[in-house]
């Protein structure tokens, strides 16, 4: 049975979820505060982290924080009221695998967890991928433009990986969301445009043409021009 741990300091809202994911087969555990939901991550490994963000004391995201340099890869759900394009990329770099806004919709908190669920797991036996003069090492976590090398955040190096893997194939935006974060934003692509220019500006730091095209109106590409 799939184990969900819900970290909220609301208390409604609290037994809401535990009703809705109980109802749904899910196993449950539940925390109030930061301190909870570290002591109950350590103790009983879940397999989903719904964590709210904005929590009095230890929040989320320092929550997610120590998760991770701990080297904890638990997929962990965002909640929080925080909708602005930034908010959503601090969440995502603080190493989220989603984001939700409230409120929500029981059905939408669903259809996220079962789609991180889903997701597949990344292998060590994934081979460097090359493009022109761009390669991307998922072993080493390398990535460099000829004799240049620069650092990728998490979401950047999953970005840059899955345009490599699809070299001149025109990407809809939907498309990469959907395989990249699990999700879409209902249409709102901000956050992908953010993060591709990231990605720009780290790949052609040192002048060299652009490799990461634009189809207006439909996506991106991945070719030299």
């Amino acid at each position: 049975m799939t184990t969900v741990l819900i970290v909220d300091d609301d208390p409604k809202l609290l037994k809401m979820l535990q009703r809705t994911l109980a109802y749904e087969g899910f196993h449950i555990l539940s925390a109030t505060n930061g301190n909870e939901a570290l002591a109950e991550v350590q103790a009983h490994r879940p397999d989903v982290v719904v964590l709210d963000w904005l929590m009095p004391g230890l929040d989320g995201i320092s929550v997610l924080g120590r998760l991770r340099a701990a080297g904890d890869k638990t997929l962990v759900l965002m909640l929080t009221a925080r909708d602005a394009v930034e908010h959503r990329v601090e969440g995502l770099e603080s190493g989220a695998d989603d984001y939700l806004v409230k409120p929500f919709a029981p059905a939408e908190l669903l259809a996220r967890i079962h789609a991180l669920l889903r997701r597949p797991a990344v292998t060590l036996q994934d081979e460097r991928l090359a493009y022109a003069d761009l390669t991307l090492d998922p072993v080493t976590r390398e990535t460099r433009r000829g004799d240049r090398s620069f650092e990728l955040t998490s979401k950047e190096f999953d970005l840059l990986r899955y345009l490599l893997r699809h070299p001149r194939q025109v990407l809809l935006r939907e498309q990469i969301l959907q395989e990249v974060w699990g999700y879409d934003f209902g249409g709102d692509d901000n956050v992908l445009e953010v993060y591709i220019g990231y990605l720009r500006k780290k790949t052609e730091a040192g002048d060299e043409p652009r490799l990461i095209q634009t189809v207006r109106g439909v996506g991106y590409v991945l070719r030299e021009e």
